[in-house]
């Protein structure tokens, strides 16, 4: 696997042999070819949760985010990242105000938030992780400091899993699929949005 795209384009990524499913290039270009579009990645503060191979925040560091936080439960597959995040600030393309880390943590454990809030955050958690669980984390990001009134959700899974809901506040404003991914961007309503649903209908004359 290596970064497609952006500053680090062709650098190569450490993937371990089993225990994670990584994005593929063609799911990943299309993810971010949106991102892009959308202007949100200049500057972004990113949160990639289930991070495996670290493959989603480093295309989105490469691509012009200054700040990543990958968080990963299997040590093996931290230790990786790690090992990947090195190489990277060894690179002549790494820049003194980027910054990168991982955590060795359940995503769970980092929902409430810590620090500055994010601006993008990634969510690739394993097909078997159950909807209701991925509701429960969407709900605690939402309510938490690491999200904003401008947070942008990435989230990824099986077709055949359930949709998930969007917490209270927020909305799925894309769907996609590409091959056997489901992929959900989950953003805040916007507060005008929320005024006009809530405002009393104006009485004719």
């Amino acid at each position: 696997m290596r970064v497609i795209s952006g500053r680090f384009k062709g650098m190569a990524l450490a993937t371990p042999k089993t225990g994670t499913r990584p994005t593929t290039d063609r799911t990943k270009e299309a993810i971010f070819s949106h991102l892009d579009s959308w202007g949100v990645l200049d500057e972004a503060r990113v949160l990639d949760l289930f991070a495996g191979t670290g493959a989603l925040g480093i295309e989105a560091l490469s691509r012009g985010a200054r700040e990543l936080v990958a968080v990963e439960s299997s040590r093996p597959a931290a230790a990786l990242i790690a090992k990947t995040l090195a190489d990277l600030k060894k690179n002549r393309s790494w820049s003194a105000d980027l910054r990168a880390r991982v955590l060795v943590k359940k995503a769970e454990a980092v929902a409430d938030g810590f620090g500055e809030p994010f601006d993008v955050i990634f969510i690739d958690p394993p097909y078997a992780y159950e909807t209701a669980a991925c509701d429960q984390l969407l709900a605690d990001l939402a309510v938490g400091s690491a999200t904003h009134e401008s947070t942008v959700i990435m989230l990824e899974r099986s077709i055949r899993s359930d949709d998930p809901t969007a917490p209270e506040g927020w909305e799925i404003t894309e769907h996609r699929n590409y091959g056997e991914t489901a992929v959900f961007y989950i953003e805040p309503i916007a507060e005008s949005a929320e005024f006009a649903e809530s405002a009393p209908a104006e009485q004719g004359e």
